[in-house]
């Protein structure tokens, strides 16, 4: 794989750094140099204001890529109910407002839901690659599911408590992260991106060659 070596580092387009990690190691096979916002130095906010996952997870790669002049990956994701018309949906991290934590975001979502019996749901993660100048290669993850009447688990984060997996017959916050990134949304977004990698690598190189350094 020498002939796919990146001249340039693929900037995960992030400050959570367990997010960073987990796509550090899912690339660790490729010949990329992987870094994160925190290898740099203060950069502006980016505002999420997309109307859908994809938007957001597109201008957060382009921001990155633009301003700090490499390729950059960033993903965007979140909750969809179907009773409650896709809410919270892009909201998701602020569904109970501006600094509100998983556990006033988990209650808001439960008394939404107080006595509707369609609990259908859905985690959609979206990734998107940015390039400095030009496109952007889009994958996306979905998983299925039911929300609870009460948090079930310790693990995992935001609404993992009361998001329920028939097939496994657990919420994400019972299951092993092993078992969570078999079955989740961003474990399927990142197996597709992986499965492709090799062709992503050729299409930004592609790409980076038509740039200037």
């Amino acid at each position: 794989m020498q002939h796919m070596k990146l001249d340039r580092p693929l900037v995960i387009a992030t400050r959570n750094q367990g997010k960073a990690s987990e796509f550090k190691r899912l690339l660790k096979d490729f010949e990329i140099d992987i870094k994160c916002l925190d290898d740099f130095g203060p950069l502006p906010e980016i505002e999420e204001d997309g109307d859908t996952f994809e938007d957001n997870a597109v201008k957060k790669a382009r921001f990155a890529a633009r301003i700090l002049g490499l390729p950059a990956l960033a993903d965007d994701s979140g909750l969809v109910v179907k009773a409650l018309g896709g809410m919270p949906g892009v909201y998701s991290a602020r569904y109970a407002g501006d600094h509100a934590d998983d556990l006033a975001n988990n209650r808001k979502l439960l008394q939404a839901m107080k006595g509707i019996k369609d609990r259908e749901a859905s985690f959609v993660c979206v990734i998107a690659i940015a390039v400095p100048r030009g496109p952007a290669l889009i994958y996306e993850g979905t998983c299925n599911g039911i929300i609870t009447e009460e948090p079930r688990g310790e693990g995992g984060f935001g609404y993992d408590p009361i998001f329920y997996y028939p097939p496994l017959r657990k919420t994400f916050a019972e299951m092993t992260p092993e078992e969570k990134n078999h079955v989740s949304h961003r474990g399927k977004a990142m197996a597709e991106l992986k499965e492709e990698f090799e062709k992503v690598m050729i299409w930004l190189r592609q790409r980076l060659d038509e740039e200037p350094f």
